[in-house]
């Protein structure tokens, strides 16, 4: 096979109904194809919506000779109830344990002998399992992954193996208090909120929990219009969704028409807890906080100019907050801002790490460099250069397989479109001074939430 070739016949119909593949129940009803984009940066995006509802989106990319393909359904954390918490996450464990077809060993030996590799991940809003492989071995993992997604058959014995291997996971968490300080701060700004909870869940939740209670929640919360199938890569759209017909013929996801699940709504706002402080008092070497508030939803049109601003400050070595505390003043190794986007909620938040008798001065520092571009706003110079570190990460991060697939599936899950790279370049060209500063002078004036970790008690941060 050559370079440049592809995996499996050509399609040149172009836009086109997918009709009778040959395959009973899935594959016994029409479903709609049609291309989305023809992207100079990339490959043909084409998107099929099959009967069941569930969605079907590839970009081909004859250049490449691996594929990223990955399953992705619309349940995180935030979809659990409190005896329910940490089931989402608890089923990204099982599923690889075992299905009707394979075992455990079958699921990872059959991906690993062409050198492919499978792994998966649990967010607040989406679970995400995919697979990397050769182009010639996009069958295989399109059957496996499919299979381990739609028919897990949850077996009683392997409930209890990774119910252990959760705890630990949780107990590592504990002992990592850069990590563990981020799930602080969460749950200081969204309280009893699912949007505050650990995604792995608490311990007690997880130990209680039954393969019942499992076994309801994959079933009720797994189902076809919830579901995306994404790949990149060097393939053919028609071949994929034929593959993918046949994957899940027979299967629970093998069901009567329906339309695809719309993305979540953002209102109502989920409500926030007044400013507060929490501290996590731990003997540990370095301190860590977050200092932060509550900010806007992912649709918000004034994402864009929150990525600028979020650059200027905290974004990168040559970020206001990088320059001021860590290298003019040596007193972080770590200095960062990051934003958070729900559909419904988002965060703005500075973390740093330092040792516990240089708190003060870096929260002090902190909060100076928040209200000076609150009062101030940012220059001509800080725009220019936070407009390009936002393209130039964003295009940066597509040079591989594995991204692009994500793209399509975060574009169909979690906006209901899929924006165009140019057309996300364009918007983050579009950003002025203006739009900057009116929203940090909103943004950074909001009263702030403070998360700790380290060697103190509530008393040291009273105000």
């Amino acid at each position: 096979m050559s370079r440049a070739s592809a995996p499996f016949p050509q399609n040149r119909r172009g836009v086109a109904a997918l009709g009778n593949t040959g395959v009973p129940g899935a594959g016994s009803a029409r479903a709609v194809t049609r291309t989305l984009s023809d992207d100079p940066l990339g490959g043909t995006v084409r998107r099929t919506v099959l009967p069941s509802g569930l969605r079907v989106l590839t970009e081909a990319i004859p250049a490449m000779r691996s594929v990223s393909f990955g399953v992705w359904v619309a349940v995180g954390s935030r979809d659990e109830t409190g005896p329910q918490a940490g089931a989402a996450h608890f089923l990204e464990h099982l599923l690889f344990k075992g299905t009707h077809k394979r075992t455990a060993l079958d699921i990872s030996s059959a991906i690993e002998a062409v050198g492919g590799e499978t792994n998966a991940f649990t967010t607040k809003e989406y679970t995400c399992y995919y697979a990397r492989v050769l182009d010639e071995d996009l069958p295989l993992a399109i059957d496996v992954m499919c299979d381990l997604v739609a028919d897990s058959v949850l077996e009683p014995a392997d409930v209890e193996t990774e119910r252990g291997v959760i705890l630990e996971e949780i107990a590592m968490h504990d002992d990592e208090p850069g990590d563990e300080v981020h799930d602080l701060f969460a749950r200081a700004v969204y309280g009893n909120h699912p949007l505050g909870r650990l995604i792995s869940g608490p311990e007690q939740s997880v130990t209680a929990m039954t393969r019942r209670q499992i076994q309801t929640f994959y079933r009720r919360r797994y189902v076809a219009p919830q579901i995306v199938v994404a790949a990149a890569g060097n393939l053919d759209h028609t071949a994929v969704v034929r593959l993918v017909r046949q994957a899940l013929r027979g299967t629970p996801l093998d069901t009567d028409p329906a339309a695809p699940a719309p993305h979540r709504p953002s209102t109502p706002a989920v409500r926030t807890k007044p400013a507060s402080t929490v501290v996590e008092q731990k003997e540990t070497e370095q301190a860590h906080v977050i200092l932060g508030c509550p900010a806007i939803d992912r649709l918000d049109e004034r994402r864009f100019a929150l990525g600028v601003l979020n650059n200027v400050l905290g974004g990168g070595m040559s970020s206001r907050l990088f320059q001021e505390i860590r290298e003019q003043r040596g007193l972080a190794y770590s200095v960062y801002s990051y934003a958070s986007q729900y559909a419904d909620s988002g965060l703005f938040a500075v973390y740093a790490g330092c040792a516990p008798g240089k708190v003060d001065e870096v929260l002090d520092l902190t909060r100076a460099e928040l209200a000076r571009v609150a009062a101030d706003g940012v220059t001509p110079a800080e725009l220019a250069r936070g407009k390009g570190m936002s393209k130039g990460s964003f295009v940066l991060g597509l040079e591989d397989t594995g991204s692009r697939m994500s793209r399509l599936a975060k574009g169909e899950l979690l906006y209901g479109t899929l924006m165009p790279v140019d057309e996300l370049l364009t918007r983050v060209d579009a950003v002025t001074l203006d739009d900057v500063n009116t929203l940090a002078a909103e943004l950074l004036a909001r009263p702030m939430s403070l998360a700790v970790v380290g060697p103190f008690g509530d008393s040291d941060f009273a105000t």
